[in-house]
């Protein structure tokens, strides 16, 4: 046994294909699939049905690929205190961050990054919440940039910062004359919302706490992306919500169209969220620092507040 066949038990349970998992590990698929027999008959039990398509552990098979994860967590430990004893950060950082959060965060803070930290390798990759947690449970990424609090006591969570949430509303709107607005003052049938399975859709809808009423619109669109909102309301009137680090790549004229919530304003909570079992702490330190340092100065002072769940 070696931790290489442990590295591709896990690549075939996390493809489900053992073509997959062995591009996934560079190596051809017999050299795969012998490596994987060769465990299977040291430890004289199958770990996977290769009757199945797609292919899926046994129940034997699925304890040992969860040990065999944490042995390689171990092993990857001891790479990293051997580079924290000579001083080095460096190594392969997989993130994944929510696509409501990546537009205007990653600007902030890669370049300085990866400028100050040349040795490390940042992988990124944008996806909804739900996938970010499942990719962190199986060990496909080391961390995730996203809007918390999750509730679940298999991952860590680090707040980074707080945003504000404000109006982005259309000039012939009823309250694009107040100055601040109440999430009770948005008609909800004139509200533009992002697709399922954003997280912030959902926060919108608890914020505001209304549903859309059926059969009071001739037209209904929802959106994959917040700039795609924003042009909605400037072409088709409506409100829509957008968060605090939008706001500062807008125009002066789209700035008219912002509007501030009435206090205490709804935030939302941005973190940094790892696997317990998580070891490349001093990378990903590294990285919470440097996004903190990045955000603008009122974002940074701000202490949590009226946050919305998720």
């Amino acid at each position: 046994m070696n931790l290489q066949q442990l590295e591709y038990i896990i690549a075939v349970e996390n493809h489900r294909h053992f073509a997959k998992a062995a591009e996934a590990c560079f190596v051809t698929q017999p050299t795969l699939s012998t490596m994987i027999q060769k465990l299977e008959d040291e430890l004289e039990v199958r770990l996977f049905d290769r009757s199945k398509q797609p292919v899926v552990p046994t129940p034997i098979g699925e304890c040992m690929i969860a040990q065999a994860r944490r042995i390689l967590a171990e092993a990857e430990k001891l790479k990293q205190m051997a580079m924290e004893e000579k001083g080095v950060i460096a190594g392969t950082l997989r993130l994944g961050i929510i696509p409501t959060l990546a537009p205007y965060l990653l600007p902030l803070f890669l370049k300085s990054f990866t400028t100050k930290y040349p040795g490390v390798t940042l992988k990124l990759t944008e996806m909804v919440t739900d996938q970010i947690v499942d990719e962190l449970k199986r060990g496909k990424i080391d961390a995730g940039l996203l809007v918390t609090p999750l509730y679940d006591n298999s991952l860590k969570e680090r707040p980074l910062f707080y945003e504000e949430f404000y109006a982005y509303v259309g000039k012939d709107e009823q309250i694009f004359s107040k100055e601040y607005i109440l999430p009770g003052d948005i008609n909800p049938n004139r509200l533009w919302l992002l697709e399922e399975g954003h997280c912030f859709r959902s926060q919108i809808l608890k914020l505001c706490e209304l549903k859309k009423e059926s059969g009071t619109s001739n037209f209904e669109y929802e959106a994959g992306s917040i700039e795609t909102l924003i042009r909605l309301v400037e072409q088709s009137q409506g409100v829509t919500i957008i968060p605090e680090l939008a706001i500062d790549g807008l125009t002066a004229n789209q700035q008219q169209h912002v509007r501030p919530f009435a206090g205490p304003a709804p935030l939302r909570e941005v973190s940094v969220v790892t696997h317990r079992e998580q070891v490349k702490k001093r990378l990903i330190d590294s990285l919470t620092d440097e996004i903190i340092k990045s955000v603008p100065q009122r974002i940074q002072e701000r202490k949590s507040g009226n946050v919305v769940d998720i």
